[in-house]
């Protein structure tokens, strides 16, 4: 039978005195016990975790990363979160999506406690409405509704309405904590509660209880008692009394209660350098203390007196008291139904308090050094650029021994933690660093006429010349996994292309991007342009740095299928450039060379499986079945111990057959091969357009109209006759290097080397032209003649 009334108590379990809490939905057998709770929830659409907590309380947290470790959180609504826009009742579907949030933190045995306003926006809701009720029955009969709008309301004194909307309010929690089998308690205080000793205690000792017990404090200010507020109006026809009180209830009870974080929701995102809304407002990411003095403070929160000032002065008492605090913003329509979670997981949302400055920059800094770094690069001479690049290529030889020693704490702090093909990736060699000098140094000789190159010229009229040409596309952010090599090529694609650039490396290869970084940098110090160059060494996770859509303009993402695709769903407003998947193909068309097709296979299958641009299918014309061809083949890669997955079609040849593959949609990465049998070049075709990734595709056959058919019809971004798909790759191309394969339509498609990395900008030159003087009358006629374009220089 299900209990009608909260009741709290304890029942014994194991001889142990235990907490039970039976909520209006939860049947005395059902009870909650704590302690005991480990397995996943899914009341919500959010998951319930539980997950292992312990820290002592002490200093707060430095970094963001370590919120998730947070054991008691406060969370503090302010009169703007609670309240609906037209500050009468309250914001109902907001406060749902904040206890169902509270009510996941709480079920991961976390201990939440909230500071709430809103007693006086709901007492007000119901006190208008008892007024309009207690008109003469006959008035509210006769009258019209814009008569009834026009109704004289008289000035509601606060503290009746406080009064009038408390037990309202905590109804509505208390039936909203119950849809999550969750008891919640209210507690009224006033300062009193604070300065006398006796009475601190007795709140402290029944918080205590309260948590242990698995309930959910409610804590506000008796507004039915305090004195009277200011005489200003801040709710429409209600003298507001100030919610700077909650501000500081919220910091007091947090050091109070030894809690790890205090999380204040407002109508703002956060701290801002200059008032929000001005041209230059930029959120600030971490506030530190004596950091007050390069803050403009604005005008106040729509509803409530405290205002961001009060909100400061409060979230720093509370960080000297030990507890990290974070001001965000739990009004946003998208963000407000998972910022605490957000929070509380270490994504960047709102302001967070932190009392440890990093030794660098921030990322936003590096974003900015980044794009002024950039420009000024943009401006050099092509052969200064290119100097630079020489100048790389030559540090990488000169301080290989260096290079090398530091690769090597890489790979030695890996051993056992990375996969053998990762653990191929990681690491370097002499022969790899004399590679990646030649490469650098084919970049640089490709670069002398890359930014500012005119591509159109057109006469529009008499001394009026258009020309478009060449240049950077800003800050490009690339995040790469496992490969060190990559930076430097990365690094001299964007310095030959005049972009600013932000590399953000897997921290497998930490000792290796340092002084690959350091060594770029000090190149670019020749000309004076350190800074265009950035390697983020801070916590940021990847998700954040994809929000930075004021600070980078292009994200190539080089890693695993995995990291391409959170990159992609992770990217707000920023474009990606990559592949998720390289799943290319070779098809063995009837009219193979014998000679040439187990070479083939084999250097594209076995020569680095881990590539993205090694072989995963096998596509095989069916009458090649049980030919010496096909028993070739099949020798060759028992030969190489590459595993074959059959595919349906194969495996119904066979009596006999190998594991049937699971899906023919899969990057393998590995020595796997899946082999499959088509009916002709056409059925081959559809075959890569249906489970293809567009990556590269091959021909194998002697048959020039075949093959020719072929490279047509396959629409990849690398599509090639009688060679191996290992040629897929900026330097065998002759780019120099590449910044990562693209199979996207739009801008650069295939190996992405120096051309990728450029857009184009338009240019006219005119005297004293107007649109008037080419109108009907006008004493001008458009001529849009072609000129010719300056010879690019091929050297």
């Amino acid at each position: 039978m299900l209990s009608q009334v909260y009741r709290c108590g304890f029942q014994p379990f194991n001889q142990h005195l235990l907490p039970w809490v039976q909520c209006t939905t939860v049947s005395r057998s059902h009870c909650i016990q704590p302690s005991v709770i480990r397995h996943v929830r899914s009341w919500s659409n959010i998951p319930f975790i539980t997950v292992p907590l312990s820290r002592t309380h002490g200093k707060s947290f430095a970094h963001r990363g370590e919120l998730k470790h947070a054991k008691r959180i406060v969370v503090k609504l302010g009169s703007a979160v609670v309240t609906r826009g037209d500050e009468c009742g309250l914001a109902l579907g907001r406060l749902a999506s904040i206890v169902e949030q509270v009510s996941v933190l709480q079920n991961q045995g976390r201990e939440m406690m909230l500071v709430t306003s809103g007693a006086v926006a709901f007492g007000k809701q119901r006190l208008r409405h008892e007024i309009l009720l207690s008109q003469s029955v006959r008035q509210a009969l006769h009258s019209g509704q814009n008569q009834l709008k026009e109704m004289a309301i008289p000035v509601l004194e606060a503290r009746a309405c406080a009064a009038a909307g408390q037990s309202g309010l905590m109804a509505l929690y208390e039936a909203m904590f119950t849809q999550y089998s969750i008891c919640a308690a209210q507690i009224l205080v006033t300062n009193l509660d604070f300065h006398d000793e006796q009475k601190r205690r007795n709140l402290n000792g029944t918080l205590h209880e309260l948590l242990r017990m698995n309930i959910v404090p409610i804590v506000n200010t008796n507004d039915a008692v305090v004195p009277p507020a200011e005489p200003n109006s801040d709710l429409q026809g209600v003298n507001v009394i100030s919610v700077k009180d909650n501000d500081s209830l919220a910091a007091r009870l947090a050091v109070e209660m030894k809690t790890d974080l205090l999380i204040v929701l407002s109508d703002v995102e956060g701290l801002f350098d200059s008032p929000p809304g001005s041209d230059d407002a930029k959120l600030i990411d971490i506030f530190y203390p004596g950091d007050q003095q390069s803050v403009t403070f604005g005008t106040k929160s729509r509803v409530g007196m405290g205002g961001m000032e009060a909100k400061v002065k409060a979230a720093l008492w509370a960080l000297q008291g030990g507890t990290s605090v974070v001001i965000a913003n739990g009004t946003h329509p998208k963000v407000s139904g998972h910022v605490i979670t957000d929070i509380v997981e270490g994504k960047k949302v709102g302001t967070f308090f932190s009392e440890v400055k990093p030794a660098g920059p921030t990322v936003e800094q590096q974003g900015e050094m980044a794009r002024s770094g950039g420009r000024m690069l943009a401006t050099l001479e092509p052969e200064q650029r290119a100097e630079i690049i020489h100048h790389l290529a030559d540090l990488l030889t000169d301080q290989r021994d260096e290079i090398l020693l530091a690769n090597k704490k890489d790979l030695e702090e890996a051993e056992g933690r990375l996969a053998a093909p990762l653990l191929k990736r990681l690491s370097l060699s002499t022969s790899k660093l004399n590679s990646l000098a030649i490469g650098l140094r084919q970049i640089a000789a490709s670069s002398q006429d890359s930014v500012g190159r005119v591509l159109r010229r057109t006469r529009i009229a008499k001394n009026l010349e258009l020309e478009q040409v060449t240049v950077p596309i800003g800050v490009l952010l690339v995040i790469f996994e496992s490969r060190p090599d990559c930076l430097p090529q990365v690094a001299a694609l964007a310095i030959a292309s005049g972009n600013g650039l932000l590399l953000k490396g897997g921290k497998e290869a930490a000792h290796s991007n340092r002084i690959l970084h350091l060594l770029t940098q000090e190149a670019l110090s020749i000309h004076g342009v350190k800074e265009a160059v950035q390697l983020v060494n801070t916590r940021e996770e990847v998700e954040d740095l994809c929000r930075l859509d004021k600070m980078i303009d292009l994200i190539i993402p080089r890693g695993s299928s995995q990291l391409v695709r959170d990159i992609q769903k992770a990217a707000k407003g920023i474009p990606v450039m990559g592949h998720s998947e390289g799943i290319c193909h070779m098809y063995v068309d009837s009219e193979a060379s014998v000679d040439k097709v187990t070479r083939l296979v084999r250097d594209s299958k076995c020569e680095y499986p881990a590539a993205c641009n090694a072989l995963e299918t096998l596509l095989i014309h069916r009458d090649l079945l049980r030919t010496p061809l096909f028993d070739q083949i099949i020798d060759m890669l028992r030969v190489e111990q590459v595993k074959i997955h059959a595919g349906p079609k194969f495996a119904s040849y066979l009596t006999f057959s190998p594991s049937e593959v699971k899906s023919l949609r899969t990057e393998y990465g590995d020595l796997e091969l899946c082999i499959e049998v088509v009916d002709n070049v056409q059925d081959a075709i559809d075959h890569i357009h249906k489970y293809g990734s567009s990556h590269t595709d091959v021909i194998v056959t002697e048959n020039e109209d075949t093959a020719e058919f072929f490279l047509q019809h396959v629409d990849s971004a690398c599509v090639f006759w009688n060679a191996s798909t290992r040629f897929a790759d900026g330097y065998r191309f002759g780019l120099g290097a590449e910044v990562g394969i693209s199979t996207s339509r739009i801008h650069a498609r295939g190996p992405v080397g120096l051309e990728g990395l450029l857009t184009t900008k338009w240019l006219l030159r005119g005297k004293d032209h107007v649109v008037s003087d080419f109108s009907e009358h006008g004493s001008l006629k458009y001529l849009h003649e072609n000129l010719p374009v300056p010879q690019r220089n091929t050297n």
